[in-house]
């Protein structure tokens, strides 16, 4: 899926298989390649991530036909810049509550290079654009997708003016900031928090806009996925993690390790993921 793709997809409600990466090595990429995602997420907000490697790792998704979507550490309109010249295809910004913050980042990701007095007079309805810049603009941009953190109670009560700002392309719940603000840290199967969610991403695809979650950490996270997707059409899939797919899959298999070879589950007891 190229960027102009993922674009059309998110609004359409066409699904988007993807994961969230942090592994700089090329051999990922190969192995990544062959299953079928069409989108990866490189979270550069938690992870330290330089340019260069960034540019090399959207390239080279790129060239597998994998969108690569960067998720950036801060509002600045400039390090969303950063992440479309290092190949991106998409931007995600962090918890993200107010319509300024939204305005601001379609103004980056959609009208890129224009910025500065031009870009805030357009963006704000006191400026139109000459028919040659914003034909020019809308080709140059064509596969650059928005994309919000929604991850606190006060963006869900301002989810529907956030949801109509022009140029969104969709929203991404973060599970574990959300759940600190609705009071209930890290209770992924607390029907409080299950609800929450289901109504973000149900409102999101109703307004035309892209829905998902990433790297969800509840015990019955998959079949969670699943009902989620089928209930409120959410239709951008950020399945885990590569951290958390190997510490998962480690942690199954030490534990039987240790429990076969030392003859007792209580051997296998006390592993712990952090991330």
């Amino acid at each position: 899926m190229n960027g102009i793709e993922l674009r059309e997809a998110l609004h359409s409600g066409k699904r988007i298989y993807s994961t969230m990466l942090v592994s700089r090595s090329p051999k990922y990429v190969e192995t990544i390649a062959g299953l079928g995602l069409d989108m990866v997420f490189i979270d550069t907000e938690h992870n330290a991530i330089d340019r260069t490697t960034l540019g090399w790792m959207c390239a080279a998704y790129s060239a597998k036909n994998i969108a690569p979507v960067v998720r950036i550490p801060t509002h600045d309109i400039y390090d969303a810049s950063m992440a479309l010249d290092a190949g991106a295809a998409g931007v995600i910004v962090p918890y993200t509550e107010d319509i300024e913050t939204i305005r601001a980042m379609v103004g980056a990701v959609k009208y890129k290079p224009l910025k500065g007095d031009r870009l805030n007079g357009f963006l704000s309805g006191k400026e139109a654009l000459e028919p040659e810049l914003e034909a020019y603009l809308d080709r140059a941009n064509a596969g650059h997708s928005l994309i919000v953190n929604i991850e606190s109670v006060p963006a869900m009560d301002r989810l529907d003016e956030l949801l109509a700002v022009p140029g969104l392309d969709g929203i991404l719940i973060g599970p574990h900031d959300l759940s600190c603000s609705l009071g209930i840290p890290e209770a992924y199967d607390d029907p409080v928090y299950e609800r929450a969610v289901a109504e973000i991403l149900a409102r999101a695809r109703k307004a035309g806009i892209g829905s998902g979650i990433h790297v969800h950490y509840a015990k019955n996270g998959l079949a969670q996925e699943i009902a989620w997707a089928k209930e409120t059409g959410a239709n951008l899939i950020v399945h885990h993690s590569d951290i958390l797919s190997f510490a998962l899959g480690l942690q199954r298999d030490l534990a039987a390790l240790k429990s076969g070879i030392e003859g007792s589950a209580e051997a296998a007891e006390g592993m712990t993921i952090n991330i």
